[in-house]
């Protein structure tokens, strides 16, 4: 009893890590792809380290502290009018979803490659759509619930963070200039993976699981949603995503809108 009162209680503290900084956002041709997406400038990794043993079941109370940390609270940047900004008021709420990771391969992708989504070579198909003037098929299958090639990727895969970031990547920002392949999105996709989650090895059966816990997080301020941004969007976002070994965090944050246009 006295342990669950002790961890009930544990309080998180953090340091900025301005040092450490994810290869995707020092590679050209990734840079060069986000500035083709319109999330060149509006999308950032920010590193913090922490001092206390991370479980996940501690999530809430280590976001909490997370955004009361005033290590966190002079350092951390938000996207408010095309401008990078801090926090200007302390937050009073937050909303914390657990996000599920467990992929250490592409594989969940494999059934796009053969429903027609895609011609042989790789091109995406193009199809009609009421609202959206230059709309395709694999944009069809990320979002229309009532399109046969929606549930060509069940639901659990769907819930996997490696999914969600290859949808945040195929939508990008406001002038988002789309692929005719998918294999841009795919590598991009795997190379921000890779950089953003920890896996660690079994020595006896040689397995590799994912080590990082994936948080989606949204904070309030006294006037409301002031994290990531002050409204809701699909392309608006902020996980945290935990290396309980390391005690590392890092902040993966997309503020959408109209990236910038030079490298």
């Amino acid at each position: 009893m006295a342990g669950e009162k002790c961890a009930f209680e544990q309080t998180f503290s953090f340091s900025p890590l301005p040092s450490k900084k994810p290869s995707f956002l020092q590679d050209r041709d990734t840079l060069t792809l986000l500035m083709k997406w319109s999330m060149l400038g509006r999308i950032s990794a920010q590193c913090y380290s922490f001092d206390q043993c991370f479980y996940p079941y501690s999530s809430e109370k280590f976001v909490q502290c997370f955004f009361r940390d005033p290590n966190v609270v002079s350092s951390l940047r938000r996207m408010e009018a095309g401008a990078w900004v801090p926090l200007d008021k302390p937050v009073v709420s937050i909303d914390v979803e657990q996000v599920l990771c467990t992929k250490v391969s592409m594989d969940l992708f494999d059934p796009i490659y053969s429903c027609g989504i895609l011609r042989p070579s790789g091109h995406v198909v193009k199809c009609f759509h009421d609202v959206y003037p230059d709309y395709d098929e694999l944009r069809q299958m990320l979002q229309e619930k009532d399109s046969e090639l929606y549930y060509v990727v069940g639901n659990e895969e769907r819930a996997e963070f490696l999914f969600r970031l290859f949808k945040h990547l195929c939508f990008g920002g406001e002038l988002c200039q789309y692929e005719d392949t998918i294999e841009p999105y795919i590598s991009t996709t795997k190379q921000i993976y890779k950089d953003l989650i920890s896996v660690q090895k079994d020595p006896e059966t040689k397995k590799i699981s994912v080590l990082s816990t994936v948080l989606k997080v949204c904070a309030y301020d006294e006037s409301g949603l002031c994290y990531p941004g002050r409204r809701e969007e699909e392309q608006m976002f902020a996980y945290l995503i935990v290396d309980p070994l390391k005690r590392h965090v890092t902040v993966f944050y997309h503020c959408y809108g109209v990236g910038i246009f030079t490298l």
